[in-house]
C-alpha cells in the first residue's frame, strides 16, 4: 500500500486524447483550453481538468503565457498543465502565436481533431488530451504540482512501450480502427500515473509538500494508511504506533511536511470522498457518511456543513442542478 496509489485510485481519472497535431518549423501557437473545451470532447461529469501534450516526434519549446521559464521538450516527453494554465508552444516561442482559426481542421468521425501548421521545416508531432477528475479529490496531489511540468516517459525500455502504444493508438484512431478511442483514453491515464511516479522520485532532497512527503518513511506510511482506510477510527496515537514513531514526533513531522495535523488532513480527505460520492451517484447520505468514517448522519451533516457551507443534501441538489457550489481547490504550487 502507498499513498500515491490510493489517491490515484480515488481520483478516478477520466482521460482522453483528442488532438493530433503536426507542426513544421517555424511555428508558434498559444494553447487555451479550459473545462468547456474538454466538455465539447465528451468530458464525463467533472469539475477539474488538466491538459497534456505528449511529443511523439521532434522537439519544441514551451512556456506559460504569462511568462517564466522556457522548457525544451523532446520526443518521449509529457508536458502537463495540472491547473489548465494558458501556454505557448513553438519551434520559437518568441514568434507571434498563430491565429487559432488557422490551426484546426474538421474533426474526424471519432472526435480526434487534426491540426497542421507551420513553415515547412523540421516536423514536430504531438498528441494532446485531458485528464478529468473531482478537484477536491485530486487536491492533495494536484496542489503539489507546478503550473507546467515536463516528464519523460519514453527515454528507457521500462516505459518506452507506452509511447509506442500511443503512436499505434493515434494511427488506429485516424484510420477509425475499432476501440482506438478507448485505448487512447486508458493510455493517457497510464501516462499520467507514470509521470507522477517519476516526478515524485525526482524531487530534490529537503523538499516539502504532499508528493515529497511520500518518500518520508513515517509520514509516507501514515498517508498510505489514512488514504487506504479512511473510515477507520484513526487517532494520532494509533497512527503513530503503526508507523513506529512517537505521537508527538509524528504530529510534528506531519505538520512540517504536509502543513496540517494528521486528523485535520483525514477530515478533509473524508469530506472530499463524501463530496465525490454525492456528486457522482445516488447513494443514501447515511451510507456515504458511514463509508467515510462518520458514526452518525448528524455528525456527518455538521462536518460537511462546516466545510461546504450547506448540508450534504442541499449540496447534492445544487450540484445536480448545475449551480455553483463551495468547492474551491487549493492554489497551484509555484
Amino acid at each position: 500500500m502507498d499513498a500515491l496509489s490510493e489517491v490515484l485510485k480515488a481520483i478516478r481519472l477520466d482521460g482522453a486524447v483528442y488532438i493530433n497535431a503536426q507542426f513544421t518549423a517555424p511555428w508558434c501557437i498559444e494553447a487555451r483550453f479550459g473545462l468547456d473545451s474538454a466538455a465539447s470532447a465528451r468530458l464525463p461529469p467533472s469539475d477539474h481538468v488538466a491538459f497534456f501534450h505528449v511529443l511523439i516526434q521532434g522537439s519544441c519549446k514551451s512556456r506559460l503565457a504569462d511568462g517564466g521559464e522556457t522548457l525544451n521538450v523532446q520526443a518521449g516527453d509529457i508536458l502537463l498543465f495540472p491547473h489548465d494554465h494558458p501556454h505557448v508552444l513553438g519551434s520559437d516561442v518568441e514568434l507571434p502565436p498563430a491565429p487559432e482559426a488557422t490551426l484546426t481542421e474538421c474533426p474526424i468521425e471519432d472526435g480526434m481533431i487534426q491540426m497542421r501548421h507551420g513553415g515547412g521545416g523540421a516536423v514536430t508531432h504531438f498528441v494532446c488530451g485531458y485528464l478529468a477528475c473531482d478537484r477536491r479529490i485530486c487536491r492533495p496531489l494536484f496542489s503539489a504540482l507546478p503550473r507546467m511540468m515536463r516528464v519523460s516517459v519514453g527515454s528507457d525500455d521500462s516505459t518506452g512501450w507506452l509511447l509506442q502504444l500511443l503512436r499505434v493508438g493515434v494511427q488506429e484512431s485516424t484510420a477509425q480502427g475499432p476501440g482506438a478511442r478507448s485505448m487512447l483514453a486508458k493510455l493517457s491515464e497510464l501516462m499520467f500515473v507514470e509521470a507522477m511516479r517519476r516526478h515524485a522520485r525526482a524531487l530534490p532532497a529537503g523538499q516539502k509538500g504532499w508528493l515529497a512527503s511520500l518518500r518520508d518513511p513515517h509520514v509516507g506510511r501514515a498517508l498510505a494508511l489514512l488514504h487506504g482506510k479512511p473510515a477507520y477510527a484513526w487517532t494520532v496515537d494509533a497512527l503513530a504506533r503503526e508507523v513506529a514513531l512517537s505521537r508527538s514526533a509524528l504530529a510534528d513531522r506531519f505538520v512540517d511536511l504536509i502543513g496540517e495535523p494528521p486528523m485535520q488532513y483525514l477530515t478533509s480527505w473524508r469530506l472530499a470522498l463524501a463530496a465525490q460520492g454525492l456528486r457522482t451517484g445516488n447513494e443514501p447520505i447515511s451510507r456515504i457518511a458511514e463509508r467515510c468514517g462518520y458514526e452518525s448522519e448528524s455528525a456527518f451533516n455538521r462536518a460537511f456543513k462546516r466545510e461546504f457551507g450547506v448540508p450534504p443534501a442541499t449540496w447534492r441538489k445544487q450540484v445536480n442542478a448545475g449551480e455553483a457550489v463551495d468547492d474551491a481547490t487549493a492554489a497551484p504550487a509555484s
